[in-house]
């Protein structure tokens, strides 16, 4: 790739910043109050804030200490458990990015429908005839250059943090200090449960905004410095950070937590309503589709990037590695979009919501999450690129440990049910991983990776029992 067509710090922080303020923040009134109170909700936010700081200070020590590594989540995971834990860590992030814009989409339409009835809840069938053009377009913008999809992904993060800094200025002008403090622990609310079960509760959804932290690392191969990537994944956060507490956590001052849960999505539409009249709903809504447009952008560029460089190191099929001249992954593109097609044709017939897609692909992304906490650990520990360094060594030590201490804590917060649902997802990875390293004529399994492989096999024939007698939920 030419000097000029490499990413500088204002891209990458934007393609953090688009990556991770998506659909999710529009509808996090209502889906933080769902089961929570304000209380809880401020708690839960204080948790995630210092887990994902952690992570993203992971990232930025990892971009500097390891620049070689230009595959993030995929490459940590790789060089340091080896490859199928590598390939499952690139597999898990690929599910999650790819079902996660199935879910914008429907969001994006549900959204649409405020001006375009027709399109009701966003999944009905002239729904999902207009967001198949739309990933299609995506498609065709993105195989034209990585460049000028980073350019327009600058532009649309620009764009919809405009309706979203208003409605933080307008809630704080109406907010109501005494609604605001009314059973700020939820106790006269029996129905949302203890302290610990409503900001258990909050963890998938906290984590759901702030995946695309990770974003600038995935793709540092492509960044003009590589220190670049280090400061745009914490400014991103940071930023982001402030954003969502104040959009989740203001509106408690404006409408009751009972009142809160019951708004439909994208909920911020409707407290901005409450304040403003029917104007804030038509400015939010706008800015819901542009934040989707860009989010979207952001999340099909960053989930072809993946496989491609899984195929480049040879743990999945070489399909995968196909360039157009632009530069463009067009054949993880293809097949990329090719899925989310697939998924957005079964929202037509399943009751699958917005939520239940951002659980699940929340779910999935636990795993590189966790390993790359793991790997920057284990570097700590064999005090590899730490020479001469203890000091800088023991800070790293416990930042690492603390985001993996997070990670942990995360797998316990996602519950039985979408571990399990997910296990299914990460077992059809298998037979991919056994056909690349067939092509490249290499054994497919060590000790270990055959032992991890039966675990994920037994876990997805597990869940295929539980749903087939009705335990646990399916899409």
């Amino acid at each position: 790739m030419n000097k000029e067509e490499k990413l500088g710090l204002g891209s990458l922080t934007a393609l953090v910043v688009g990556s991770m303020i998506g659909g999710g923040i529009f509808a996090l009134p209502q889906n933080m109050a769902r089961d929570s109170s304000v209380g809880a909700i401020l708690i839960g936010w204080l948790i995630t804030g210092i887990g994902m700081l952690a992570l993203a200070f992971v990232y930025q020590k990892l971009s500097i200490r390891k620049e070689n590594l230009t595959g993030g989540v995929y490459s940590y995971a790789k060089e340091g458990f080896g490859d199928f834990i590598g390939f499952n860590s690139a597999w898990g992030y690929w599910i999650s990015a790819w079902l996660g814009n199935v879910s914008y989409a429907v969001l994006l339409f549900g959204a649409l429908s405020y001006f375009f009835p027709i399109f009701e809840s966003g999944n009905n069938i002239y729904s999902i005839a207009a967001a198949s053009v739309f990933v299609w377009i995506i498609n065709y913008l993105i195989c034209k250059g990585v460049k000028d999809a980073a350019l327009v992904n600058v532009v649309t993060t620009i764009s919809k943090l405009i309706p979203i800094i208003l409605f933080i200025i307008l809630v704080i002008f109406a907010f109501n200090y005494q609604k605001f403090t009314f059973d700020f622990f939820g106790g006269q609310n029996d129905s949302l449960g203890g302290i610990m079960e409503q900001v258990k509760s909050t963890m998938l959804v906290t984590l759901w905004v702030f995946i695309g932290v990770e974003g600038a690392v995935v793709i540092s191969g492509r960044a003009k410095n590589k220190r670049d990537v280090g400061k745009a994944t914490i400014i991103g956060l940071v930023s982001a950070l402030l954003i969502y507490v104040s959009v989740s956590v203001f509106s408690f001052g404006i409408l009751s937590q009972a009142e809160l849960a019951e708004l439909k999505n994208p909920s911020m539409a409707y407290v901005l309503e409450a304040v403003v009249g029917s104007w804030g709903a038509i400015v939010i809504n706008i800015g819901l589709a542009i934040s989707l447009l860009g989010a979207f952008l952001g999340w099909t560029l960053l989930s072809a990037e993946i496989p491609y460089i899984a195929a480049k190191d040879g743990v999945l099929p070489k399909t995968f590695m196909k360039e157009n001249k632009s530069n463009a992954p067009v054949n993880s593109l293809i097949i990329t979009n090719g899925l989310i097609q697939v998924f957005l044709i079964i929202t037509l017939f399943s009751s699958s919501t917005y939520e239940t897609l951002l659980s699940i692909a929340t779910t999935a992304i636990l795993l590189p999450y966790l390993f790359s906490s793991l790997y920057l650990l284990k570097l700590t520990f064999t005090k590899e690129t730490y020479e001469n360094e203890n000091k800088q060594r023991m800070k790293d030590m416990f930042i690492s440990g603390l985001s993996a201490l997070y990670g942990v804590w995360l797998i316990y917060a996602a519950g039985l049910d979408y571990l399990l649902m997910v296990s299914i997802l990460y077992a059809f990875g298998v037979p991919f991983f056994m056909w690349a390293k067939k092509e490249n004529q290499k054994q497919i399994f060590t000790g270990k990776e055959s032992a991890f492989a039966v675990f994920l096999v037994v876990c997805c024939l597990s869940a295929f029992y539980l749903m087939s007698n009705g335990t646990i939920s399916p899409l």
